[in-house]
């Protein structure tokens, strides 16, 4: 009887143990648990928040562009009877270039001429005899008009004699003749007659956005490289900045070259203009890298870390410099962003910076 008692008691005090048992092992895994909890924190890569010099340049593409080139046409009918020029002659301003037969024009202007000479003297004659009273107020009067026109009509018919000598209206280079001797030139429509191009002095012509526009000024010193020549550098001066946007929401913008040493530049060819602070004059802006913002630039939504939490805040951002952004607001020297894990992260995250 006492042997089974005792086998009774041993089976008890063996379940009492089991069920300890496996109560502590249900109270280790919740306090393990509770602690893993406690300790789980999201692996992020960091930057601190400064502010440094930026280079803000930024380059535009174009074509070089004479600064004067003009297509000159026929201004009166006649026939080509000389052409004193080639492609690709220079000429100075006012040189005559050409010459259309000037028969009838010059018989005109020697008429218009005896006319005006045959009034003048009228009208001296008329003059003398008014101050002796030979002639009335209204006979000098008419006779003062009648000289008046014929000296028009002189004029006139010089300018149609000086029209037969077709002369260039600036320095330049013949870039193309449309005329042969013996083409007959219309006035309506005007007959193309050369195209002079001035190299002497070049434009890149350019466009840019809105937000670069904002930054230029007319007169602003600039530099300049031409893609057939890589390692030279040219100086430009800003002389034009379209005040309306084109159908592109671009900025048309004109830049002289102001050196272009032995014309080594020609009209047509690329090159690009390189817009921004002059060196060592770099402003200094607040930045942070571009991965710092969550999903893009647009959210302005930044993670800040706090005491290893991880803090949504709201900035507001400038001008974007490559893998750089300026910051315009939300943000302090020394705060430290969040550039790497924003994915697994929500406000009030726990965070373990990785180095």
């Amino acid at each position: 009887m006492k042997k089974i008692i005792y086998i009774v008691l041993g089976v008890g005090l063996a379940g009492a143990a089991v069920v300890t048992l496996i109560n502590n092992k249900k109270q280790n895994e919740a306090d393990t648990a509770i602690v893993a909890q406690e300790n789980s924190s999201v692996a992020v890569r960091v930057a601190t928040v400064a502010t440094n010099p930026v280079e803000d340049n930024f380059v535009a593409n174009g074509n070089f562009s004479p600064d004067q080139e003009l297509e000159m046409a026929a201004e009166r009918s006649g026939k080509v009877i000389s052409i004193l020029v080639k492609e690709g002659d220079r000429v100075a301003k006012g040189q005559t270039i050409a010459i259309i037969r000037g028969d009838v024009v010059n018989i005109e202007a020697e008429t218009a001429n005896a006319n005006y000479q045959n009034a003048l003297n009228d009208f001296n004659r008329f003059e003398s005899a008014y101050k002796t009273g030979g002639v009335t107020k209204q006979q000098l009067d008419q006779a003062r008009i009648n000289m008046i026109n014929a000296k028009s009509r002189l004029t006139q018919a010089n300018i149609n004699v000086g029209d037969t000598r077709v002369k260039a209206p600036f320095g330049g280079i013949i870039n193309k003749k449309f005329i042969e001797v013996g083409t007959i030139l219309s006035a309506m429509p005007p007959t193309k007659m050369f195209e002079i191009v001035n190299t002497n002095s070049l434009k890149l012509k350019v466009n840019v956005s809105e937000r670069q526009v904002a930054q230029l000024k007319i007169g602003s010193v600039v530099k300049v490289k031409a893609s057939v020549f890589p390692d030279k550098e040219y100086t430009g001066k800003v002389t034009f900045i379209a005040p309306k946007a084109d159908t592109s929401l671009n900025f048309p913008i004109e830049v002289a070259i102001t050196n272009n040493p032995n014309n080594e530049i020609k009209a047509g060819m690329y090159g690009s203009v390189v817009f921004g602070a002059p060196e060592g004059k770099q402003p200094e802006l607040m930045t942070i890298p571009r991965s710092a913002f969550v999903g893009s630039v647009s959210s302005n939504q930044v993670y800040v870390v706090e005491k290893d939490i991880a803090v949504m805040k709201k900035v507001v951002a400038g001008r974007v410099f490559g893998d750089k952004v300026e910051i315009l607001s939300g943000l302090n020297n020394g705060d430290v962003v969040v550039t790497s894990g924003q994915i697994n992260l929500s406000d009030s995250t726990k965070v373990s910076i990785v180095k």
